[in-house]
């Protein structure tokens, strides 16, 4: 199984996700594109919240069809366009995430490729078959 790893000698991380994880030889690997906040019917949500519930129920199905859920994800990259969308991203994000909690980057960006996109979201999951 992963480990996590969080040093003392390290601040405790701000939130709910884990400063590295080891994942065990043999592991499959799945690498996710970044996932937007738009539904198939290209409509968008107009607030960060309604955009994240978005990108993680599309990664949570992109994990499904690759036999994997959210208690595989190791890593997720996180990207917003405003820093007081910190507090709806990361609830969001927590609601999604399982044990041992991923390792997590958060970054706030000067936009996306459309002006109502306002987060983005990636994910890299490990699982041993």
């Amino acid at each position: 199984m992963k480990r996590s790893f969080n040093p003392v000698s390290v601040r405790k991380p701000f939130g709910h996700y884990n400063h590295g994880l080891l994942v065990p030889p043999g592991a499959s690997l799945l690498v996710t594109s970044g996932q937007l906040g738009i539904r198939p019917d290209d409509s968008i949500p107009p607030d960060v919240t309604g955009q994240a519930e978005l990108c993680f129920g599309a990664i949570q199905a992109i994990l499904a069809e690759a036999e994997m859920s959210f208690a595989d994800v190791i890593r997720i990259s996180g990207f917003v366009t405003r820093r007081e969308d910190f507090p709806a991203y990361m609830a969001v994000r927590d609601r999604y995430t399982l044990e041992p909690k991923p390792v997590s980057t958060l970054i706030v960006v000067g936009g996306f490729t459309r002006p109502e996109f306002l987060v983005e979201v990636e994910v890299t999951a490990a699982k041993v078959f």
